[in-house]
């Protein structure tokens, strides 16, 4: 081939970011191609749009694609340089001046394969080892994303539950002076031991993407090596780097109970019922008609089949004004939720799916893998409160302008929703969803 040719040739097989042969190209939405493993680590720490490295043009980094024909043109490339070095002097055999045929030993199964197939097969087992790797690293960031969100927020949740707490015992006799000093003394001390270990948690998880980051560069080098060079190298084990990847902690700052909590909202204690067309199987009425059950857990409900089921249901009333009180049995199961919500919500949401939160006042229980959330609407916000394994109360004050939630059994707030912009008629919600 002529050398000018050449030269044009390999420099479309060079990728602009490291200057080396192309591994594992992908194309992205301009037209222009890069190694993925360059554009994984140029790229890991900025937003999802960005610039392209050579057009400057604003691209999508999700959903990379293999460019197949330029992959394959890298490889024939390789082979040929592979094939150049085998024809050279030193590797012609001194008496039948033949060129040598080298051969990669696979031990597992005891055979020679030809050095040229040999390479691409081990580049090949390289790039899976380096898409788990990177996958990895990528669940480690978002889990580092979510303990450094967690801090910045931490001391400001805390002061909103010692607020809520103070203003419980505000509307409590005064001979509660005592056990309302325990109780923030203990929510502060809680506080504080969160926040050290979240800081904690985070170190350890910006050291893990180092390691991991450290790696897949390391495995990188290795591909880019000449397929004889290739073969020579023993590689790097991974095992030990993918395994013990931490996950965010699972925070609970547990309050101490408030006595007499239950005794001063049951002053406002109405009986919800459910409109006769609404009503649902996985409702049930119990204790004293003042309660609802929700039973979205197949040990709660056995007769209940395991195919995904969701419903939502309204409480027959309608609230303008005054204060109200009610409470839900939620047992342990998961993945329910319940509040108030105005006219307009609910017109939205007739065919039984929630779309958006404007005009919905709950509390909900969502179960994430191994772990349980709790958060309220309007705005979301996560609590970092036990989840309730019992009754649930709401306690509705319309002139307030007020939803708050509480833990009947532990006799604890939840979290008090301020300035709900109600929009009157209100009514009672209850939704669950089966898995």
């Amino acid at each position: 081939m002529n050398s000018g040719i050449s030269q044009v040739f390999r420099r479309e097989l060079t990728c602009p970011i490291c200057m080396n042969c192309f591994i594992d190209p992908v194309i992205i939405d301009c037209g222009h191609s890069f190694c993925r493993p360059c554009f994984y680590l140029n790229w890991q720490d900025i937003p999802i749009l960005t610039q392209c490295f050579e057009c400057i043009k604003t691209t999508q980094q999700r959903n990379l694609k293999t460019n197949i024909r330029l992959k394959k043109m890298v490889s024939l490339a390789r082979k040929a340089s592979l094939w150049l070095f085998l024809s050279s002097e030193e590797q012609m055999c001194g008496t039948h001046r033949e060129t040598k045929k080298m051969f990669s030993l696979e031990h597992r199964y005891h055979r020679h394969r030809p050095v040229e197939w040999a390479g691409e097969e081990q580049r090949e087992k390289l790039l899976t080892k380096m898409q788990s790797l990177w996958e990895k690293a990528c669940e480690n960031q978002r889990n580092l994303n979510v303990e450094t969100t967690r801090i910045s927020h931490w001391k400001d949740y805390v002061n909103v539950r010692l607020e809520a707490i103070r203003a419980e015992y505000q509307k409590m006799p005064a001979f509660h002076h005592e056990e309302e000093k325990h109780n923030l003394e203990m929510l502060k001390k809680k506080g504080k031991d969160i926040f050290h270990q979240l800081h904690l948690s985070k170190a350890k998880m910006a050291h893990r993407r180092e390691i991991l980051r450290g790696t897949y560069e390391e495995l990188m080098k290795m591909c880019h090596k000449p397929d004889v060079e290739l073969l020579q190298v023993f590689p790097c084990r991974t095992e030990s780097v993918l395994l013990h990847m931490r996950q965010p902690l699972n925070l609970e700052l547990r309050a101490g109970p408030v006595t007499g909590l239950r005794d001063r909202l049951n002053q406002f204690r109405v009986d919800i019922t459910l409109h006769h067309n609404e009503a649902n199987s996985h409702i049930f009425r119990c204790g004293d008609l003042r309660s609802i059950c929700i039973g979205c857990d197949r040990q709660n409900a056995p007769h209940i089949t395991a195919t995904p089921t969701s419903f939502l249901a309204w409480g027959a009333q309608n609230f303008t004004s005054g204060k109200y009180y009610w409470e839900v049995h939620v047992g342990d199961s998961w993945n329910w939720a319940f509040g108030v919500c105005n006219k307009y919500w609910k017109g939205k949401n007739q065919n039984g799916n929630i779309y958006g939160e404007e005009g919905l006042f709950s509390l909900e229980c969502v179960k994430n893998d191994i772990q349980c959330s709790l958060f309220t609407t309007s705005p979301m916000t996560l609590q970092y409160v036990p989840r309730p394994t019992s009754h649930v109360g709401l306690f509705l004050d319309c002139e307030a302008r007020t939803v708050s939630f509480v833990d009947v059994n532990q006799s604890s707030p939840i979290y008090t929703i301020p300035n709900c912009s109600f929009s009157p008629p209100l009514r009672p919600i209850f939704s669950c969803i089966h898995l």
